[in-house]
């Protein structure tokens, strides 16, 4: 749990800044790059914050608690984006929150059938 929350805690700090203050470089989609990629990093730490049995028993209920943390911790980020500075709230933000989300669920589930494949063979 202390490595989700401290995911948290660093999206948190980098949207109270004031939009001026981030110094992005001037790319197209490079906030949405950088919220997917926060959120694949709290997606991960979400994951692994379940016990290893927990997950391999109940993967699919892991993997819908840890899209609802995306979704929910972005849709607050957005919200509280609405007070600061130079900021504003946006709906694809949340997308790609969400979307980093589903990459790395969909990566974890890909290796996680390949591990169960390698264990049957043996």
């Amino acid at each position: 749990m202390i490595p989700m929350a401290l995911v948290m805690g660093t999206i948190y700090y980098l949207s109270d800044k004031p939009g001026d203050s981030l110094h992005l470089p001037a790319l197209p989609g490079i906030d949405k790059l950088a919220h997917l990629l926060a959120y694949a990093v709290l997606a991960s730490a979400t994951l692994f914050a379940f016990d290893e049995r927990w997950r391999a028993e109940k993967g699919g209920l892991v993997v819908c608690i840890t899209l609802s943390v995306c979704l929910v911790y972005g849709i607050s980020d957005e919200f509280h984006q609405s007070f600061i500075p130079g900021r504003e709230p946006s709906i694809l933000d949340i997308l790609a929150d969400v979307s980093g989300g589903v990459l790395v669920c969909l990566l974890w589930l890909r290796l996680r059938g390949k591990k169960r494949t390698i264990l049957r063979s043996k």
